[in-house]
């Protein structure tokens, strides 16, 4: 099954972003050269989604490598090993610092780093080349996960299921199709007569914007709603299960996502309706006990006092604009995997899809 857009490309020392600012009023795609530009629109949200990140962090260190070959043609040999690397450390450092909260930007940026500390290269071009077969591998690979999500989900998914989606978790965040989001796509173009409630997902409206956007371009019917009024639609109009995407799960469940998330899932547990977190191994961070350890990026508080450019508040008006909350533990039914589905006590499911991943990554390398 393939995209009629990608989110992000690699195309001959060239990213191209679809710049999901301007959706949907318009589609434009940025291509960018520069890591540390490719840095900036992860941190501006050029590029968004737990996936799609982790894939931009591994280009954004091809791009560094690129570009340290070009401004050094004459480089060679382990000195030239050496200074590549140190060049690779500090991008890495850049990257990183984007933003704080999706831990597929740290894996990504640590799985291309290890691969560089495992390649021995005799010349830079060799190392950079290892820099940019790992970011490749990253991306790849996620369009396969995405696909053995969405198709681990669909025995949750009734004929007929009316669902809640909070934020964007599609094509557009990902490389591939989705993770909760191509659950509801997978369910649609399996005939089971679907229906979506779209949280608008405040302040940035990545809902209303993004996640609308792409269930037109698919044909899947769909409402937005305000994000308030979930609890009324499950009351009046019934949701049979609400999936979500996932930018961190700690070790015992507690998953850290789009602000609003929190709030839903308390709404869903008070009517009685499953409530999924949907996601790659790879947002599973065992390294992190509970949400307590979570940072949360806290963000612009424009974002909240305006709508677009016009503002919504009395001049003056102070706010608080946490890009991200925690659900706990205790509010999730299950967290869907490439791996299989997780269900409580997370402490032992979460460890064992884990493994699973890593098994299969070992076994694909010796293939």
């Amino acid at each position: 099954m393939s995209n009629p857009y990608q989110s992000i490309a690699w195309l001959d020392g060239t990213v191209r972003l679809i710049d999901q600012r301007v959706l949907p009023h318009t589609f434009t795609t940025r291509d960018i050269t520069d890591y540390r530009a490719l840095a900036e629109a992860i941190r501006d949200m050029t590029v968004r989604g737990a996936p799609a990140i982790g894939a931009a962090a591994g280009y954004a260190l091809a791009l560094a490598a690129r570009q340290w070959l070009q401004d050094h043609p004459h480089a060679r040999g382990v000195d030239g090993v050496a200074a590549l690397r140190a060049a690779l450390d500090e991008a890495a450092t850049v990257v990183r610092a984007a933003r704080p909260t999706a831990v597929n930007l740290f894996w990504a940026v640590s799985r291309v780093m290890q691969r560089t500390a495992q390649t021995p290269a005799a010349h830079p071009a060799g190392l950079a080349q290892a820099v940019l077969d790992e970011a490749e591998a990253i991306a790849q690979e996620d369009i396969d996960l995405c696909r053995r999500i969405s198709d681990n989900a669909q025995e949750l998914v009734p004929q007929g299921a009316r669902f809640i989606h909070h934020c964007n978790t599609g094509a557009l965040a990902t490389v591939g199709i989705g993770t909760a989001l191509g659950v509801i796509r997978t369910a649609h173009e399996a005939g089971k007569d679907i229906f979506v409630y779209v949280d608008e997902t405040r302040p940035r409206l990545q809902g209303a914007r993004l996640t609308a956007w792409e269930l037109q371009q698919l044909g899947i019917p769909h409402a937005v709603i305000a994000d308030g009024a979930s609890g009324w639609v499950m009351k009046y109009k019934g949701v049979d299960l609400v999936t979500v995407g996932c930018d961190r799960v700690a070790a015992n469940g507690d998953t850290a996502n789009k602000i609003g998330t929190y709030n839903l899932a308390m709404a869903a547990h008070y009517h009685g309706v499953p409530f999924y977190i949907v996601g790659p191994t790879t947002t599973i961070d065992l390294d992190t006990p509970t949400g307590a350890q979570i940072e949360i990026e806290e963000r612009d508080a424009r974002e909240v006092t305006h709508v677009g450019s016009e503002q919504i508040t009395p001049e003056g008006t102070q706010a608080v604009n946490p890009a991200f909350d925690v659900t706990p533990a205790g509010l999730i039914t299950a967290i869907i995997t490439e791996e299989g589905i997780a269900y409580p006590p997370f402490e032992r499911s979460l460890p064992e899809m884990v493994a699973r991943a890593e098994a299969r990554r070992k076994q694909g390398a010796r293939a």
